[in-house]
């Protein structure tokens, strides 16, 4: 997939139905030779020991899942977990929707380590880009310590079928508002779809589309992944 989209380094986020059995992640980053980075689940419990190993392989954050039908570990494992990735230079990675986003803004802002919000937030698409928690989200761009992933442009829609364009003002607001942390992701395997199958080579072409200065779309493609992942040169 990505020789077909032109990637030629990428991002891992360790899928939930994985659990904190890793081992498949960490071996796609041991045969991709520097060519990925990954972000972890991992048990509050964890050592010092084992998150140091992890990032020597290329883990870089740690990611916890707020929406209700995935729920994985709640506030109090990520603010126990969160000064102990601080020294590795790591983030989390924070899957919420829009009944969860409000509420986790101000404790996220206070965390010891940057955030990056998956999805956009999951926020509603058809309340458009004036909504509480649409303008919340774009709030973030006071926050230095905050980043918005644009991905999961089916998980925003209001509609089941691509390409999805309801969400596309919400891209335009968050390319305009604060392009230098902005990451962007395909979200693939696009797991527990119940509509139309987002098509990869479609999403990217939406973004390129919505983002055509080419300043711009490396900031976000290349220079923005290597700053929070810290590619190798």
């Amino acid at each position: 997939m990505h020789q077909q989209l032109g990637f030629s380094r990428g991002v891992i986020v360790q899928p939930g139905c994985h659990g904190y059995d890793m081992s498949a992640t960490l071996d796609a980053l041991d045969k991709g030779a520097g060519q990925y980075r990954a972000i972890a689940l991992v048990p509050p419990e964890v050592t010092e020991r084992e998150l140091a190993a992890m990032d020597a392989r290329g883990v870089r954050g740690v990611r916890y899942n707020f929406v209700a039908h995935l729920a994985d570990g709640g506030w109090d494992e990520l603010a126990r977990v969160a000064p102990r990735i601080a020294p590795l230079g790591w983030h989390v990675c924070i899957h919420s929707d829009q009944a969860s986003l409000t509420d986790l803004l101000p404790r996220l802002k206070r965390l010891p380590v940057p955030f990056v919000i998956d999805h956009m937030g999951r926020v509603d698409a058809s309340q458009g880009v004036n909504s509480a928690a649409f303008q919340a989200l774009l709030a973030l761009r006071d926050c230095p310590n905050a980043w918005i992933k644009i991905s999961g442009l089916d998980r925003v829609s209001s509609r089941a079928r691509r390409p999805f364009e309801d969400g596309e003002p919400l891209v335009a607001a968050l390319l305009q508002a604060m392009p230098e942390r902005l990451l962007w992701g395909t979200d693939w395997p696009h797991p527990n779809v119940a509509g139309d199958m987002p098509d990869d080579g479609e999403l990217l072409n939406t973004f390129l589309r919505l983002c055509p200065d080419r300043d711009v779309q490396r900031r976000i493609l290349v220079d923005n992944p290597h700053t929070l992942y810290r590619f190798a040169p």
